[in-house]
């Protein structure tokens, strides 16, 4: 696959769920409800995703980010958002990330072969390459990006008011 199709399925395009209609016409208070069974609420989840497009946009740009001690770092505490503040905040901030990542799958190919440094032994293990975290990145939001739709329908806020299959 090729530049095209990462920034296709990065917005969600084809099987994927387009990830700003999943979260722009949802209110704080639903962002910040946590369903049982489930550990985290879509703004815990949309705070996640932003810090690892940040995590690895900085570690793509050169810059050495502590990598964190434990997951749950990761992940904003239990309430969030706590306001409408916030949750344009993490929504805004989403948009932007994406719209960077997207920048980035229109790369020269031998930007795209180039090896980012690792900052954690994991990343030793696996393809160290932009074009790899590429689509270590789609593949992580897309899960993600599935668990928000998973919550939205059992908050009965599916579909979005951007659209989303609903079979």
């Amino acid at each position: 696959m090729g530049q095209r199709e990462l920034t296709e399925l990065l917005h969600g395009k084809g099987a994927h769920a387009d990830p700003i209609a999943c979260v722009e016409d949802l209110s704080a208070e639903l962002a910040a409800r946590t369903v049982e069974g489930f550990p985290h609420s879509i703004g815990q989840i949309v705070f996640h995703l932003n810090y690892w497009m940040n995590y690895d946009l900085q570690r793509i740009r050169g810059e050495r980010p502590r990598y964190p001690e434990h997951s749950a770092e990761s992940f904003a505490p239990a309430g969030t958002p706590k306001d409408a503040d916030e949750w344009d905040k993490l929504r805004r901030d989403f948009s932007w990330f994406l719209a960077e990542w997207g920048k980035l799958a229109g790369s020269s190919p031998a930007e795209l072969e180039r090896e980012i440094e690792p900052m954690h032994e994991a990343h030793r293990k696996i393809a160290g390459t932009l074009e790899a975290m590429m689509w270590q990145t789609l593949t992580h939001n897309s899960y993600h990006v599935g668990q928000i739709a998973i919550i939205r329908r059992a908050l009965g806020a599916w579909p979005p008011r951007g659209g989303g299959d609903s079979w």
